[in-house]
């Protein structure tokens, strides 16, 4: 659980749970990195990743921008999200106690794991952006990149000290998937139906 909701969470915004776990290591005892992970607390190692994320939260909050943003974060996001869940699920945390144990004869499931589901989570935020921009007039960008911000902090929270909780995060996640493609549906419906009477008018 810890580390599918730190790859969902990378999927929203590939720093926030590489920076969230990094800095909690370093400046709490709530989280213990293994010595293979322990540069994410490196100082160096947040504060770019604390630049990166500055760029991403003011990139991802300007229509067309934001979709340019999505593009490039096509290759980064997964990548982020194999790095969580390979960090994550091998690290010591308040309520997980040595969970690497079922990992150690294959190191690249985790890994690969992470980026799947970073990758899907990507993709319901990359298709339901340009929903928001079209239907707001581009108004809705702040609010959604906000809304997936606040998202991708509290998934990394839960899944680093209440890691069963990720359970409900990922239940949400899958209620906005499925009002995604209802809408994508309903859009591209209406779109058909608008073709079909202009063609209609012109015809008469």
């Amino acid at each position: 659980m810890t580390g599918t909701g730190l790859a969902a969470s990378a999927g929203l915004n590939a720093y926030i749970p590489l920076l969230t776990m990094g800095a909690l290591a370093r400046y709490t005892e709530l989280v213990d990195l293994p010595a293979g992970w322990s540069w994410l607390s490196n100082g160096w190692v947040l504060t770019i990743l604390a630049v990166l994320l500055a760029v991403e939260v003011v990139a991802d909050k300007v229509p067309v921008v934001d979709h340019v943003n999505d593009v490039v974060q096509t290759f980064v996001r997964p990548t982020a999200g194999g790095l969580a869940f390979g960090a994550g699920s091998s690290a010591e945390t308040v309520t997980v106690s040595d969970p690497g144990a079922f990992f150690t004869t294959h190191q690249w499931v985790p890994i690969a794991a992470g980026v799947v589901i970073a990758l899907f989570v990507h993709g319901v935020k990359a298709a339901a952006r340009p929903v928001v921009n079209v239907s707001t007039a581009g108004a809705g960008a702040p609010v959604a990149s906000t809304a997936e911000d606040l998202g991708s902090v509290t998934m990394s929270l839960l899944a680093l000290l209440v890691p069963v909780l990720v359970l409900v995060g990922l239940a949400l996640l899958g209620w906005a998937t499925v009002q995604v493609v209802r809408r994508r549906r309903r859009r591209r419906r209406e779109r058909a139906q608008l073709s079909g009477s202009g063609s209609r008018h012109l015809s008469v």
